[in-house]
Parts: C-alpha cells; structure tokens; sequence
C-alpha cells in the first residue's frame, strides 16, 4: 500500500469515528487528525487496530483504533463478556474481579468495564482502588470467579496503558481460550456493539476483606519465620515507583516480621505521570537510583523496588567492597530457587514430588541446581501464563515450589497464578536475613552459588524498531535468523538449534532433527554452543522490539575469583554480541 492509499484507508477508518456512537471529545480529536496535513498521527492511530492479542491490549493512550481509549478497551470487554456468557452458560451467574493499577486512566478504564460486564449481566467485584496484579489473580479464585481483567501497562512508560485478561484459574488466558476470546473482540465492529450502560445492581466493591485474606496467604510463604525473628531488624528500602506496591508490600514485610523498612517519600506517591523516573521499570538501573541513594543515606541492608502493578521487583545490594550494585532478574531467581531448595531440604520438607519451573530464556543454572538436588525442573515459554500452566497440570499430582523468569518475576505459591512481588519481595529479605544468620551478604550468597553451581552470566539486548516499518523489519530479522543460523558463535561452535515454529531441534553436528515437546508453537529461535553459552531470539508480544537474550558460562573457584569471571563473561558475551550483527 502506497502512502496515498494508506491516507485513504486510514481516513476512511477515522471517518467512523465521526458517528453519534462516539462521545463529542473523541470526535473533535479524530476530526482535527483528519484535517491536519502532517497526516502521521493519523496514520499512527488507525493504520491498525489495537491487536487483542493472547495477553490483552497494550498500547499508547489516546483516540483511535490503534490507541487505548475507553472504545477499544469497551470492544475487549465486550467481546470477553460474549465469550464469557457461552463458555458459562450452564451457570447461574458468572463473576470476574477488575483491578487497576495507577496509571493515568486506569480507574476510568477499569469503571467503564465494569459497566460492560455488569450490562451483559455478568457480576463484577471492582476494587476500591488500586491493587497489584497478583492480588487480582488471589481474588480469582479466592471468590471463585470464572475471569478477571487488570488495566495495567505493567513497566512500560506512562503513555501506556494495557488490558490483561485472566481465566478462572487466576492464570492469563491460554488456548483455546485466547483465541475464543480474540474471536469475539474482533467481532465488535463499531462502539455501538458496546453496551455501555452498566447494571449497578451487579458491580461490588471490594477491598480490606480481600486484601486481609490475600495477604495471610502470602505470610504461608515464609520458609524460616525464626531466621527473621533473629534479623527483624534488616534495614530495607522499598519503593512501590508511583505503583500499587504502596501500601500492600510495606504491610507484607511488617506481617513477615521486618521491622525497620525505609520508604523513598517522593515515590511513594502514586500518580500515572511516575514524576521520579523517565520509565517506571524496576530492570532499568535509573528506576533503583533514588531508593539507592536512601539506602546509602541509611546504611541499609538491601533495596526494593516493584513496577505500578506490582508483580515484578528489582533489588540491589552492597558487594564486597560496599558498593550498590543491581541483582539482575536472572540472579534473583536463582537466589530465590537455592534458598527454597537447600531449606527445604535442612528443615525436611522435601516430600518427592516438588517440582519448579522456569522459561526457556532464563539461566540454564537453575537446571543445574534443582538436577544436583534431585528436584523436577519443567521449561516453559516466556510469560508468567506459561509457569501457571504448569501448576495448573500439576494440581493434586504433585508440589509447586517455585518459578520464575529473567524479566524480574517470580512466584513462590500456588494461590496466586500470575508473578507476585508481594510475596516476592516478603521472601527476598528473608534470603537476606538467612545470608545474615550465615554470616554472608546476599552478595556473597550470590557468589556462593557460582562457586557451588558453576559461573553464569545473562544479557538481554533489546533492538527496537518503531511504528509499521520497524513491524516488518523485525520479521524480516527472524526469518533471516530462521532461514540462515549462525554455525558458531564467539568461536565456539553451535552445537544444538532450536525453532519453537517449527517444534524442531536440530544437532547441528549430526543434522538428526527431534520434536519439541512443547503446547504449541512460538516465534522463538535458541542457539547452543560447544562451551554451554546460548543465545535466545524472540520478537516482544507487547513492545516494538526483537529480544536476544545471551548467556555465556565461565570458571570461577572462589569468591576472590568473581571479578576476574564476571570480566571474562563480559567479553565473550560482546563476541557472541558480534556474531550476532548486533
């Protein structure tokens, strides 16, 4: 399509919009797009329309087809409350939870929902006000609803916004659901097939019971209350980043039995313009930098921090030479594995059946240490809806005890079905407070665990490419990738590819080719080399991006061997970088 038909295509979209079925501000707001001749915006807003895809909406707030609005974020509704009212149709009555986090619009977006649901006759329990996304995952099944929805853009930056969908299960929605459900999205052509006049009479308003009974659950998680009890007073900063973690994490911590957790005041309000941070994103160093200078003001013992909705944490803690550095995601989740596992074991919890799970892109170390204890170890794909299935296949056959992912999220329970940072946070300290009682930092724990288990470092290299173009680019890339791997990487021969699209491996020394045992397929190619480095490549489901994410191996014998490991592993990972073309 050349610009001049894509003018026409787009202007003949927004024209719609120009109907009585859309309130006077959007109208004025399409109209002026219309009648500019820079005619970018508009092409930007309705080229397309905002995918409902297997997580939901994400996207950039404003009007248009391709924009969060309260009329795509009413054709999700809609649609879902459709597919809602065949799936169910033998019930009674069927019920979803709405939670919101505190971005701008999401209250209003949560509202309208509300009214949607509760129009098509379907109950709803709307939270008060803002609460995490694990909360709305708990409240799921705590109230046995059969979905839930959360308005969150999680850590993207404040002109996001987002629509997460869940199944009865208090998991994101998986197949055939997702497909059902983006089927009837699609269906809602216009905001006239959206009932928006809600019934009041089936919206309820929760809030203090749920988080009451949310919260006793997440204390179950505590592994060693009497290691906590010994170091209550671990000094620990904590920021919620402007995001819902605000009152629940620091009342978790004070349950858990911490006494002595500095709050970061400035950011501590919450607000959907996140004024402290470019991006609200607890795996970007700069959204650490004001809780860390708290922490050296304090002489803290360990820093905190959760994205808006809550169910991703950064930390950061003092290495050997009292400098703050960050605990990548990766680094994290081993920490988290170890101490469940080795804990399970001292204090004989371990029954036989434990497994955990974690996604195919994150450290292989986790492998290593739940095959050296003898735990079942399961790899999923990317997304925390992936690791709920696992629990959910599991239930009543065998014992969940924890997983988690590089990108910052982990779940150590199965009451909730989505990563919690509440119960995360609540269980990290505990880690620290167990280093403490071992007479090491959480620094030297992390060392402990290379020297144990083997050195590992990841890197996650994100190339965005913006708007229509960069779409296409970004395919191009992996079918270049696809069509022509790589046969080695950093001089090390690849010895394993993967296609999750195709569910192939291939040994890429014999060429004997083997299924992937997998759900289904999924645009992600894997690379694995003689000398135990891999390389992972996926295009982002929710962000303009192609993702590669590396890990390289090394040697390391003692704590004083770390640095000259964590050098070496930098290099090679740039070769591999090289290799790439990135």
């Amino acid at each position: 399509m050349d610009n001049q038909e894509l003018i026409k295509f787009v202007s003949e979209k927004a024209n719609k919009w120009l109907t009585p079925a859309y309130d006077a501000e959007t109208q004025a707001e399409v109209k002026r797009m219309l009648d500019n001749e820079d005619k970018t915006e508009l092409i930007e807003s309705f080229y397309k329309d905002l995918e409902f895809g297997t997580g939901g909406l994400r996207g950039i707030m404003g009007v248009g087809s391709n924009r969060m609005n309260i009329y795509t974020v009413g054709a999700a509704t809609q649609g879902l409350s459709n597919y809602l009212n065949k799936s169910f149709k033998e019930l009674k009555q069927i019920s979803v939870v709405i939670g919101h986090d505190s971005r701008n619009n999401s209250r209003k977006f949560a509202e309208i929902s509300a009214n949607i649901f509760s129009a098509n006759g379907i109950k709803v329990y709307l939270f008060e006000d803002l609460r995490p996304t694990p909360e709305m995952s708990f409240t799921i099944r705590h109230l046995g609803c059969q979905s839930g929805i959360i308005l969150t853009a999680s850590h993207n930056p404040k002109e996001y916004n987002g629509y997460k969908a869940y199944w009865d299960d208090g998991a994101q929605v998986l197949a055939p659901h997702d497909s059902g459900i983006i089927d009837e999205v699609n269906k809602v052509s216009s905001a006239a097939d959206i009932k928006f006049e809600g019934n009041p009479a089936l919206i309820e308003i929760i809030g203090e019971d749920i988080d009451k009974a949310y919260l006793d659950k997440v204390k179950t998680v505590s592994i060693d209350p009497e290691v906590i009890a010994r170091h209550n007073d671990l000094k620990i900063v904590y920021t919620p980043i402007h995001g819902t973690g605000v009152r629940i994490i620091p009342r978790s911590l004070k349950m858990w039995g911490f006494t002595n957790v500095i709050p970061v005041p400035e950011q501590n309000v919450i607000s959907g313009d996140f004024p402290t941070v470019k991006s609200p994103n607890p795996e970007e160093p700069a959204a650490l930098s004001m809780a860390i200078e708290k922490a050296k003001e304090t002489d803290a013992d360990l820093v905190m921090a959760s994205d808006p909705d809550a169910d991703r944490v950064g930390i950061s803690c003092k290495d050997d030479k009292g400098e703050w550095v960050l605990i990548n995601g990766n680094q994290t989740c081993l920490m988290y594995l170890y101490y469940i596992i080795t804990q399970y074991k001292a204090l004989n919890k371990i029954k036989g059946d434990e497994f955990v799970v974690k996604t195919i892109v994150t450290t292989e170390l986790i492998k290593t240490i739940a095959d050296r204890n003898k735990i079942e170890m399961l790899d999923c794909y990317t997304g925390f809806k992936w690791i709920a299935r696992e629990i959910r296949l599991a239930e009543g056959k065998k014992t969940y005890i924890g997983g988690g992912e590089e990108s910052y999220g982990f779940l150590a329970e199965d009451f909730c079905r989505d990563k919690d940072a509440v119960s995360a946070c609540c269980l990290i300290a505990e880690v620290a407070a167990w280093a403490k009682d071992n007479g090491k930092t959480l620094y030297q724990l992390l060392q402990d665990i290379y020297v144990e288990y083997g050195f590992s470092k990841e890197k996650g290299v994100s190339v965005v490419k913006q708007g229509k173009s960069g779409a296409e680019e970004i395919k191009q890339m992996m079918t270049d990738f696809r069509n022509n791997p790589p046969k080695e990487m950093a001089g090390s021969k690849i010895v394993l590819y993967k296609d999750f699209q195709a569910l192939q491996q291939t040994d890429a020394l014999t060429g004997e080719k083997s299924a992937l045992d997998m759900p289904e397929s999924s645009n992600v190619l894997q690379y694995f080399t003689e000398d135990g480095s891999k390389v992972s490549i996926r295009p982002s489901g929710t962000e303009p991006k192609i993702k590669f994410y590396i890990e390289v191996k090394g040697d390391i014998k003692s704590r004083a061997d770390y640095d000259k490991s964590n050098a070496a592993a930098d290099e090679k990972i740039k070769a591999v970088m090289t290799s790439l073309g990135i």
